[in-house]
């Protein structure tokens, strides 16, 4: 048996381990990397482990850093061939996003998301994992380590909080929507009109904090809909998944299901259920 073909049958076998609920491994290595890079540093960081990349409201700090090298390291380990795509990898080279349209298994990693929240010293802040394959996302985790919140989710298993399995549920009727949406920082004037549709009778829309802790917000039925108008792939994978599996639904603005690959007509939105995704749908093309 060749080495490429031993890599193809670890490869497969551990998928197959994955979605079958098998998901210790990968948590336990979340678990390490926070341990070790995140939590020390948090309420910890000196002026000079902060830099600005894209504007004041894009930053990265040694945590991410570290966070994303040590995850890249060991979850290549469990998963022989696999590739990862990080968002500072990529940020460093654009060419690594590629990655999410081969046919290698691939590690979608935001090592912190919320990176304004983890500078100011305030909890709301995770790392993201999501595992894919030809563009779909076929697990995913969300860990919260200042809050001890993690959410694990498996294509066709359902979705968990803390071992529990979690529903996102349907609004009440009548209820007021409540809606998080892209900072107005991170939007082009199509999309913040598209937005101001969502200022209208029963949606009380508010800018969006950490956004892995906004899908699971949604997905544990806290917060009725999240509508984004951005689209890297770390930033949303592990989300969009945890939502479906808890029950609920996504929609881009032309009623496609949204790509991680790319290519995506924005804004779109995540719901709690597939009425209440068709709604935000509707209004963010009413403009």
């Amino acid at each position: 048996m060749t080495e490429q073909t031993v890599t193809e049958t670890g490869a497969h076998d551990f998928l197959a381990h994955v979605l079958a609920g098998g998901t210790t491994e990968v948590e336990e290595a979340v678990r390490k990397a926070a341990a070790a890079e995140i939590m020390p540093r948090f309420r910890q960081l000196d002026e000079d482990e902060i830099v600005e990349k894209n504007g004041p409201h894009d930053l990265v700090t040694v945590a991410d850093r570290a966070a994303e090298a040590h995850l890249t390291a060991s979850l290549t380990a469990l998963l022989p061939g696999s590739v990862v795509v990080g968002e500072e990898a990529v940020h460093a080279d654009p060419a690594v996003y590629e990655a999410l349209k081969g046919d290698a298994p691939v590690w979608i990693v935001d090592p912190v998301d919320g990176t304004r929240q983890f500078v100011r010293g305030e909890a709301g802040f995770c790392t993201l994992v999501a595992l894919a394959r030809r563009g779909e996302v076929l697990a995913s985790w969300t860990y919260a380590p200042a809050l001890d919140e993690f959410a694990v989710a498996v294509r066709g298993h359902g979705a968990t909080l803390n071992g529990e399995p979690i529903r996102s549920g349907a609004p009440a009727s009548g209820a007021v929507l409540e809606v998080a949406t892209s900072h107005p920082d991170y939007t082009t004037p199509d999309q913040k009109r598209a937005l101001l549709g969502l200022r209208t009778e029963g949606v009380r829309p508010r800018p969006c904090g950490s956004a892995g802790l906004e899908y699971l917000a949604v997905a544990r039925g806290r917060l009725d809909a999240v509508a984004f108008s951005w689209e890297y792939a770390w930033d949303h994978a592990a989300g969009l998944l945890l939502v479906a599996e808890a029950g609920g639904a996504d929609l881009t603005l032309t009623g496609e299901r949204f790509r991680i690959t790319g290519g995506n007509t924005l804004p779109f939105t995540a719901a709690r259920d597939a009425a209440t995704a068709e709604r935000i749908r509707s209004l963010l093309g009413a403009r």
